[in-house]
């Protein structure tokens, strides 16, 4: 059984895309953002756009099921290879406690140029 979970962010409709999918027991983010009604929210800061986008996958992932302590794997898509200590202090605060797998990786850039970060999730429902 496949289940979408649709956050009304403005590039699902437009783009043809779903914040998230829950295939069987995993459940996957599409890439997210501190993209909050539509406007880019902390612009200049990383460690809350970091916050900001993993929190908005966090939801998602709730949504079909799962929760904070299910996180297998997450992915840090920065802009700045400066910004990988404030994006790094962000996850660390959200999920220090759980230790999913991890990747941080630089990018040349995202899809709006107020994007510093952008991430996705990935979870096992229990």
């Amino acid at each position: 059984m496949i289940q979408r979970y649709a956050s009304g962010g403005p590039w699902e409709e437009v783009v043809g895309y779903s914040r998230a999918v829950a295939a069987g027991d995993r459940v996957i983010t599409a890439g997210c953002t501190s993209t909050v009604d539509g406007e880019v929210a902390f612009v200049g800061d990383a460690y809350n756009q970091t916050r900001q986008a993993y929190l908005i996958a966090l939801d998602a992932i709730v949504a079909l099921g799962a929760d904070i302590v299910n996180v297998v794997r997450t992915r840090t898509y920065l802009v700045d290879p400066d910004d990988a200590e404030a994006a790094g202090r962000a996850h660390r605060e959200l999920f220090g406690s759980v230790k999913p797998v991890s990747t941080m990786v630089v990018v040349a850039r995202l899809i709006h140029p107020d994007h510093l970060v952008e991430v996705e999730v990935e979870a096992i429902k229990p």
